[in-house]
């Protein structure tokens, strides 16, 4: 299939909480059987890639998985719009001049002729079944749960990037689909790159064993500056203007705290062995008030209690001309740890590895790559899942401004934000949440 003009594709069925629920059950029916992609032998047989999303943590994914495997070849792209997919060609055919310049892709890491490269809202169907082995999913997070279920049926790998859901009806299910891939043998690897990152892996293994004795609270932030937008020009339909700038709808990003932060959480729940059993936020808006922002909000606040009655304090905004910190500190009985690499306190202890430290964007992808290859895939679906879910947890607790446990939002929650349909023209209407007055769903 050749590509299509941005505002030519079909509309696919719309993703309701009905068809979770229909998912769900056909999932957990389905028998164990083997993943229908070959065993790859240690550094032989190529490994076909394909990409949908080609914004700039896409293309940057792709970079990180050749890096990882030199028999890795990227075959196929697929976006909602055709001028992303041109960007992308170009950067992987022309390379990337200036301070950081990166150059083209090798020849025989990239094979994609304009008929692999697809458009529209079928386009990650198409990338599906273009004949790849791997599949990496970097588009707007909300749809991560339907990407992710047909590339599982279909017996891919996944990598995806964080977050995997923007809902507790998409969280569910991406933990059903976590176990599907476990049990047809598919990889399942997310971007929390922290995870595979040496200094936080050595610093974590520590506090296991005790090093800060027992944990009693924490914090972790995300503060930083002003993002991207990408203005409105006239010809773009509603629909078209809020995938675009997709930060800015909760539909599509889960806004900031599921966005961004869920890095900053999910080392709360490494450390802690699991999700928060509830969660008290705040926020608002207070700097981003044009409408242009859609219905995000520009900071959180909030407070997760885990099931040892510890509790850790969250914090993370997008305001411009504040301060910057983008980190975590856990505090246990015996001192206190800052994951990225130093313990203070009856067992002080620094990481000493800094500079041989390799890129852990690259690292997440040669664990990938190696597991495969040894038939042994990672499947880190159901943790992600978790924290995404914790993400959300604070998200709904500070826009209804109600104190809300994560048994009720797994179990009970029917919060669904998939719009009537996937066509260009009119799109979810916004509204902005109002602590106090926006009902808990």
């Amino acid at each position: 299939m050749s590509a299509l003009p941005s505002n030519s594709a079909a509309p696919l069925p719309p993703f309701t909480r009905r068809d979770f629920l229909k998912a769900g059950a056909a999932i957990s029916a389905l028998p164990l059987i083997g993943s229908v992609t070959p065993a790859f032998a240690a550094g032989s047989d190529r490994i076909k890639i394909g990409l949908v999303g080609c914004g700039g943590r896409g293309i940057g994914a792709v970079r990180n998985c050749v890096a990882a495997d030199p028999s890795v070849q990227l075959v196929a792209l697929g976006d909602a719009f055709a001028d992303r997919i041109d960007a992308a060609l170009k950067d992987f055919t022309e390379g990337v001049k200036g301070t950081a310049p990166k150059p083209p892709l090798a020849a025989d890491q990239f094979s994609v002729p304009r008929e692999r490269c697809f458009t529209g809202f079928d386009a990650f169907q198409q990338v599906i079944n273009s004949g790849i082995d791997l599949l990496l999913l970097a588009t707007p997070p909300h749809f991560r749960p339907q990407h992710l279920k047909a590339a599982f049926e279909k017996g891919l790998h996944v990598f995806a990037e964080k977050p995997v859901a923007v809902d507790p009806a998409g969280a569910k299910l991406v933990m059903q689909l976590a176990d599907l891939a476990a049990q047809k043998k598919l990889a399942f690897v997310t971007g929390t790159q922290r995870r595979h990152s040496v200094d936080y892996l050595e610093t974590m293994a520590r506090i296991k064993d005790g090093a800060i004795g027992d944990l009693v609270g924490g914090q972790c932030y995300w503060l930083q500056g002003a993002l991207w937008h990408r203005g409105r020009p006239a010809e773009w339909s509603e629909m078209e203007y809020q995938m675009r700038n997709w930060l800015y709808f909760t539909w599509l990003s889960g806004d900031h705290i599921v966005e961004q932060h869920v890095h900053n959480i999910d080392i709360m729940n490494w450390a802690f062995g699991g999700p928060p059993v509830k969660a008290l936020g705040m926020g608002g808006r207070q700097s981003r008030t044009d409408p242009k922002y859609g219905n995000a909000w520009d900071h959180f606040s909030i407070e997760f209690e885990y099931a040892n009655g510890a509790r850790v304090q969250s914090f993370c905004r997008q305001v411009a001309g504040t301060a910057s910190r983008v980190s975590e500190r856990l505090v246990g009985t015996r001192g206190i740890a800052d994951p990225s690499g130093k313990i203070t306190g009856e067992k002080p202890w620094e990481f000493a590895g800094k500079k041989e430290m390799k890129n852990p964007y690259d690292v997440e992808h040669v664990d990938l790559i190696r597991s495969i290859r040894a038939g042994t895939p990672l499947n880190e679906g159901r943790r992600i899942a978790e924290t995404t879910l914790t993400a959300i947890l604070g998200r709904v607790s500070a826009y209804t401004g109600r104190e809300v446990s994560y048994q009720w939002l797994i179990g009970a929650s029917k919060l669904d934000l998939t719009p009537p349909a996937y066509a260009f023209g009119p799109a979810p209407t916004v509204e902005i949440a109002v602590p106090g007055s926006t009902p808990l769903v």
